[in-house]
């Protein structure tokens, strides 16, 4: 079977993105961009060129998910852990800003690990959005 990937936007506003993504896994995604600011809506003229990792509410049942900032190389953000139901709140400080090097492009990934067939994952991401 292959890999079943969904993403929904759920809000795009002027400040903030809320993207639902999920997954039904047998074989793993490598670097796989799940959040791509080049097409959330603009600031008036101005071009979302990054984002910032707000809060992330996700449930994996089998693999576990790394989250990346996208880059030459990536850089890892986050693991959710196998077989849990997961909430993290970063808002307090204002969100885990992009700290990837060369090559980067703003958007965040996923690389799943330890999959096995019938592995799931749903993850809700809120990211404040940033411009050029």
């Amino acid at each position: 079977m292959a890999n079943t990937l969904t993403t929904q936007t759920i809000l795009d506003g002027e400040r903030l993105a809320i993207i639902k993504v999920t997954g039904f896994v047998d074989t793993t995604e490598t670097a796989v961009v799940k959040v791509d600011v080049s097409t959330l809506n603009p600031q008036g003229a101005l071009a979302c060129t990054g984002c910032k990792l707000n809060r992330v509410w996700a449930q994996t049942h089998g693999c576990e998910v790394q989250m990346l900032w996208a880059a030459t190389t990536p850089l890892m953000i986050i693991t959710l852990p196998q077989n849990t139901n997961y909430f993290m709140d970063y808002s307090m400080f204002g969100g885990i800003p992009n700290n990837s090097g060369t090559g980067k492009t703003g958007d965040i990934s996923f690389t799943t690990m330890d999959v096995g067939a019938g592995d799931t994952y749903s993850v809700v991401m809120e990211v404040i959005k940033t411009y050029s």
